[in-house]
């Protein structure tokens, strides 16, 4: 009889091999693995000795082959070693693994052939959904995806006609300005980048719109990239036109930390001589050398959310388009003047 090893030339353990080993059938081995199949419970017993002697693992691709859809979810993203989004990703990864699929990670570049590309190949696969952490599908994407019973999700962006879940980018901005307009600031400014993703623009429209509310008019600098370097260009641009502000709300953590840096090496002291505010609050933020104040998104809140608009979708995929808004929460650090900051430098 046959253990199903094949002699070390490193090929997979066969159902046929365990039925053999059982000394049951071949569709007995496949009722054995299946969910709420009938089974007698004697030979379910022999059926799963005969697999962990082998080290048989069901073969789940095949399985959603033969059903026309794997457990596959596709995460569809760029940047991905960012720290937000690595957060996002190990999120999603948990709560999907959670609920039985197998997360499949595609790092893209920015272009919608990118973008296209990557939907192709998970369609291929039979994927049953794809989670667009970053960039948009095209229209004829959508409606190929749609024929084919692909659910879309987005995170934290707003195309109309597609389930989706966003931080919410509209408050975390007024949070922002609430708590810098609080150290009686005069001149506001917002970092962001230079074509900025929906998410982002939201933030700087927001904050904008409430300063402007209030009777200011806060200086917009934008650099080439959404990172650590860019915050660094900008703030650079930022001293360079005048005077410096005395509150910036940068639209994300890392060019917030740029931000500082450089402001601290042209010699200003923050929170004394200017406050910042971030987005995202990534575990750098909390770093003894930044102690950064900023606007909290929750990643397995997220997560959970895209779980549960997935397991909506596919139990009525004619359910009007889904769109889910998570409040985000102000963590107040070191780099916000606050009273109790004012009381220890007057001390």
């Amino acid at each position: 009889m046959t253990d199903g090893r094949d002699n070390g030339q490193g090929r997979f353990v066969s159902a046929q091999a365990v039925a053999e080993r059982a000394g049951v059938s071949r569709s007995a081995v496949s009722r054995a693995f299946t969910p709420g199949a009938s089974i007698a419970p004697a030979t379910l017993a022999r059926v799963h000795e005969a697999a962990a002697a082998l080290g048989y693992q069901v073969n789940d691709l095949a399985r959603g082959l033969l059903a026309n859809r794997s457990r596959l979810v596709g995460l569809v993203t760029s940047d991905a070693d960012t720290p937000f989004r690595a957060q996002m990703i190990a999120a999603l990864s948990q709560a999907l693994i959670e609920r039985g699929n197998m997360p499949a990670i595609i790092n893209i570049g920015t272009t919608t052939e990118d973008i296209a590309n990557a939907s192709r190949q998970l369609l291929r696969y039979r994927a049953e959904a794809t989670v667009f952490l970053s960039g948009s599908p095209p229209e004829s994407l959508v409606e190929l995806t749609r024929r084919n019973g692909q659910p879309l999700i987005l995170i934290n962006r707003a195309e109309t006609g597609l389930d989706s879940v966003h931080c919410d980018d509209r408050d975390g901005a007024q949070q922002a300005f609430g708590i810098l307009s609080m150290t009686g600031a005069r001149r506001f400014a917002v970092i962001n980048k230079e074509d900025p993703s929906p998410s982002l623009a939201v933030r700087e429209r927001a904050f904008a719109e409430f300063a402007a509310a209030s009777g200011f008019k806060p200086t917009i600098v934008r650099a080439g990239h959404s990172d650590y370097d860019g915050g660094r260009e900008a703030a650079r641009q930022l001293l360079a036109r005048g005077p410096a502000p005395d509150a910036i709300f940068c639209v994300n953590d890392l060019m917030a930390f740029g931000t500082l840096d450089h402001l601290r090496g042209a010699g200003l002291r923050v929170p004394d001589n200017v406050s910042v505010i971030g987005f995202d609050d990534v575990p750098i933020a909390a770093w003894a050398s930044y102690r950064l104040t900023t606007l909290r998104q929750d990643p397995r809140r997220i997560a959970r959310e895209v779980v549960s608009i997935l397991d909506r979708r596919l139990s009525d995929p004619d359910l009007p388009p889904m769109s889910v808004h998570i409040p985000v929460e102000l963590v107040v650090r070191e780099t916000v003047k606050t009273r109790r900051q004012e009381a220890r430098l007057r001390k």
